[in-house]
């Protein structure tokens, strides 16, 4: 006879809303792990994307993606000569504030080097890639524009002749794609009021040629993308660029490095931190819960050890049950976390991998959590049977 199973189908209502309780303490740390799961993967979403061998960028800086760059919008001239590479893209990102409307809307303004790059890379979810090099765009639709809408960003009207899905910055804005060369026109914009203080500051006219522009960074290219020969060796492109002094060159791991290692590492400690503060949680509240079964079958426990019962079946009664907690509780909770999450704001990715260290993780909690009701049932005497 399995007792376990018999004392749960007695006390089958609270069984369940104890396999609850864990079930929302389950669902709290898979949404944990998920959203830096989420982050992880929104951080490295173009990296991944984009193809590219090697980033060049502002000489002495770690750009694009952990600080600012800026180079000269005729680097990747200077970077397609050198021997190894095969094309070369530029490639700026700037994070834009808009209204659409009547609703203030913000998006991450990405810029592809059209014709070099029409967005091919971009998986669409409706529409088509850019056919022109001014004044079309594709959309996450996060952003909450519609296909064939007019949006009106700088001075210039731009048409969105895509949507995608799921394209989104480490901050979680949608990806607005539009040609480089429309990205720097909308960097370079500026009031009318800021070109005359400029010219009465430096004295030139002229809205190009003024030095003194808010947006300087912003008017520059952030990156240029690399794409090498299959036989080019990566070391020899790399020094080749470098020596110019002026530019450094990333690979893609380093960016994932700099990303993960240094951007994100102190995220991930607080997620990691407040998971196992929710671990802790779970192993006390299962530890109490079991602890008060076995006291409520201190007459049963009795009963047993006065016919004869050894203690592996007390023991082995306690345990399951503490199992069969932990068990429903975690596919509980996997099932509120697949129900829940697709529709929060930020993207939760639940990773097998992460669900199968979870249940090892709650397997262990409900092991030590039994402990203490097997500790105070073999306490129990058989002499309690008649009190």
């Amino acid at each position: 006879m399995n007792l376990g199973l018999k004392d749960v189908r007695h006390n089958f209502g609270r069984f369940i809303m104890t396999a609850a309780g864990v079930a929302f303490l389950a669902t709290a740390s898979i949404g944990m792990i998920g959203l830096y799961r989420g982050i992880v993967a929104d951080a490295l979403l173009v990296i991944d994307r984009i193809g590219a061998d090697l980033w060049v960028v502002q000489g002495g800086r770690s750009g694009p993606f952990s600080e600012t760059s800026a180079i000269a919008s005729d680097m990747d001239r200077r970077v397609e000569g050198v021997e190894g590479v095969a094309t070369v893209r530029r490639f700026v990102q700037i994070s834009q504030q808009f209204e659409h409307n009547g609703k203030s809307r913000r998006a991450s303004l990405t810029g592809l080097d059209f014709p070099r790059d029409k967005g091919a890379w971009v998986p669409l979810t409706a529409g088509r890639h850019l056919n022109n090099g001014h004044f079309e765009a594709i959309a996450d639709r996060s952003i909450g524009l519609m296909l064939g809408e007019k949006v009106r960003l700088g001075l210039d009207e731009f048409t969105i002749v895509g949507l995608t899905q799921g394209m989104v910055d480490i901050g979680g804005d949608g990806l607005f794609f539009v040609t480089v060369n429309d990205a720097a026109a909308i960097a370079k914009r500026r009031t009318s009021e800021e070109v005359l203080l400029a010219r009465s500051a430096f004295g030139r006219s002229g809205q190009a040629s003024l030095p003194g522009s808010s947006v300087a960074q912003d008017s520059k290219i952030a990156a240029v993308l690399v794409t090498l020969n299959p036989a080019a060796n990566p070391d020899l492109v790399r020094r080749a660029i470098m020596d110019w002094g002026d530019a450094n060159v990333l690979s893609r791991a380093e960016q994932h490095s700099l990303l993960l290692d240094q951007r994100l590492w102190r995220l991930r400690i607080q997620i990691l931190s407040f998971t196992a503060v929710l671990m802790v949680v779970m192993a006390i509240v299962i530890s109490l819960i079991i602890y008060m079964l076995t006291m409520e079958k201190r007459h049963q426990i009795a009963m047993l050890k006065l016919i004869g019962a050894r203690n592996r079946v007390i023991i082995g009664m306690i345990a399951e049950q503490a199992y069969l907690i932990g068990a429903g509780g975690l596919a509980l909770g996997l099932a509120l976390a697949n129900v829940i999450f697709p529709y929060f704001p930020r993207r939760v990715v639940i990773d097998p991998g992460d669900v199968a260290l979870l249940g090892l993780a709650m397997a262990v909690i409900c092991g030590f959590a039994s402990l203490l009701g097997i500790s105070r049932a073999l306490k129990v005497r058989a002499q309690e049977v008649l009190s």
